[in-house]
């Protein structure tokens, strides 16, 4: 297993933070099978990161997918092959699905332009 970190550069989001100071023992382990998970396969962090945006789409998980947008840009996707993963959810979500995964990849990539 790789050491590095696999989320560089993002904070947390307030609620995981507010459950990190509650429960420190799980966060740690909850962070250890993460990372574990991460670093035991042969994917790139770019693949790693759109499998994990499938993943949030299909689930409903709007904060999961747009925290795999921002780390699928840090990763190195671009802004279509981000838009590209959403459109293919249509064949197995539906449309209503694959709009709103679209809109949540438009909201991240717009957030990463402006800043």
């Amino acid at each position: 297993m790789n050491d590095d970190p696999y989320q560089p550069d993002l904070p947390p989001p307030g609620p995981y933070q507010d459950f990190k100071l509650r429960y420190p023992a799980v966060i740690e382990a909850y962070e250890k099978l993460g990372k574990t998970c991460h670093w035991q396969g042969p994917l790139e962090p770019k693949e790693r990161e759109l499998v994990k945006l499938g993943i949030a789409f299909g689930a409903g998980l709007e904060g999961a997918a747009k925290a795999h947008v921002r780390l699928a840009l840090k990763a190195g996707a671009s802004p279509d092959e981000l838009r590209h993963a959403a459109l293919l959810a249509v064949t197995t979500l539906g449309f209503p699905s694959t709009m709103r995964a679209m809109s949540w990849v438009d909201e991240e990539i717009a957030r990463a332009t402006a800043a």
